[in-house]
């Protein structure tokens, strides 16, 4: 794809674009209903961290300091840019898939960029912005967080973990079965780290198959994609708007084209109000739950505009030792795990709204501090009401991927952290 066509269809504006949440306010009755499960009484001791952590034999790092989580709100709706791999719906088959924070900064645990894809504006005007109220208001991975929970489980145990095997689909015959069933013509050809069939400068249906962890692809065809607007014309996409068992159909067709077992997805389809394409995911369901490396397919009225997902099949690894949902809440304090926020609160506070709204800009510098006034150090207090057991991806310094046992955490806000849930003995702090 050539830097004029990627230019026309820069991914972010299209999620801009194409934000279900704007102009939507929360259900009715959710705030109270937030507050009162918050509030429940219980017997259980409340864990302190401050103490709970003096008890234990400190073994921090030294860790400068922990990457921005890749989720990042964009405007006043809130909605966030990677919700697409979050959760649909009750109707949706499973449990809601969790994802561990990256540490290294980048695309989330690593993962691969799609194609021409850059880091997203928003986290730029994020860092650029500064922090302000509306961080306190709304504590994602970067702010300074205090946690108190109750009733957490003491108990340890084990659990199943998994893997791609993206060497067991890394062959022409299945990348040259996708492209078929994408109605591209050509042989694949592996160049520069990536498999590629049909034409390559953007002006044909192409696919890209990349030799990472889980065999990652995209597909595209800028000739149906009502975004493709000629440069000296104003872009009216137009079309009649698929509908949903029609877009969820197409990409069931694809999985089973690729040959993974579409009856082991959970599907779940998206749109908004003006659009006239329509898009399907589909969720690998392992032991119940919804994985984090979501399958996803844009439908226009013309056919497919593009597609994403991973060739890999996954494979078992056995068993790992975890920690009890306790211990792991201790790991939401400690340096080693980078706990960050990852599921966005579905409420915003009012006063965090008002204050974007209605900012008005400065006419005079702050005042001049004063002598031994105090020092401004704000703290979140973050409530814990929740913890669920699950699985998480997690990219490996080898570039392979595993599926390993997760803890998320759910706060009083409503918002979710999470944390690896395998036991230190199996941990390699050193890998690099």
């Amino acid at each position: 794809m050539n830097d004029e066509t990627h230019d026309e269809q820069d991914p972010m504006a299209r999620l801009r674009g194409a934000d279900p949440a704007a102009g939507l306010e929360p259900r009715a009755g959710f705030a109270e209903e937030t507050v009162a499960q918050a509030m429940a009484e219980t017997t259980a001791p409340v864990a302190e961290l401050g103490s709970a952590r003096a008890k234990r034999r400190p073994r921090w790092l030294p860790i400068a300091a922990v990457a921005a989580s890749m989720l990042v709100l964009g405007g006043g709706a809130g909605y966030a840019v990677a919700a697409l791999g979050g959760d649909h719906g009750s109707t949706l088959a499973g449990a809601p898939p969790i994802s561990l924070p990256n540490g290294q900064g980048g695309a989330q645990n690593g993962a691969p960029l799609q194609p021409g894809a850059g880091q997203p504006e928003m986290a730029q005007d994020k860092a650029m912005a500064g922090s302000g109220a509306s961080d306190l208001m709304m504590p994602w991975g970067w702010g300074r967080n205090h946690f108190t929970s109750s009733g957490l489980s003491t108990e340890a145990g084990r659990a199943a973990g998994y893997g791609y095997d993206p060497g067991a689909a890394a062959d022409p015959a299945t990348i040259g079965a996708l492209a078929a069933s994408l109605g591209i013509d050509g042989e694949p050809v592996l160049k520069d780290g990536s498999w590629t069939v049909g034409a390559q400068d953007g002006t044909a249906p192409s696919l890209w198959v990349n030799l990472d962890g889980t065999l990652s692809f995209w597909y595209s065809d800028p000739a149906i994609s009502p975004w493709n607007c000629p440069a000296d014309a104003a872009c009216e996409p137009s079309g009649a708007l698929p509908s949903e068992g029609a877009a969820i159909d197409a990409l069931r067709s694809i999985i089973t084209a690729s040959g993974r077992d579409a009856s082991s997805f959970a599907f779940g389809s998206e749109t908004w109000e003006g659009a006239v394409t329509r898009t399907a995911q589909a969720w690998p369901i392992v032991d119940g739950q919804r994985l984090d490396q979501a399958w996803t397919l844009e439908l226009a009225e013309d056919g497919i505009v593009s597609v994403s997902g991973g060739l890999a099949p996954i494979i078992g690894l056995g068993e790992y030792p975890v920690v009890s949902a306790d211990e792991a809440f201790g790991r939401l304090s400690d340096p080693r795990f980078g706990a960050q926020r990852t599921g966005a609160v579905d409420v915003l506070r009012a006063d965090a709204a008002t204050e974007s709204e209605t900012w008005v800009p400065p006419t005079a510098p702050p005042a001049t501090p004063a002598q031994g006034a105090a020092v401004a150090w704000p703290v979140t207090e973050v409530r814990i009401v929740d913890a669920r057991l699950g699985l998480a991806s997690q990219w490996q310094p080898d570039g392979s991927v595993v599926v390993v046992p997760a803890y998320e955490f759910t706060d009083a806000d409503g918002g979710t952290w999470s944390v690896i849930a395998v036991a230190e003995e199996s941990l390699d702090f050193g890998a690099e």
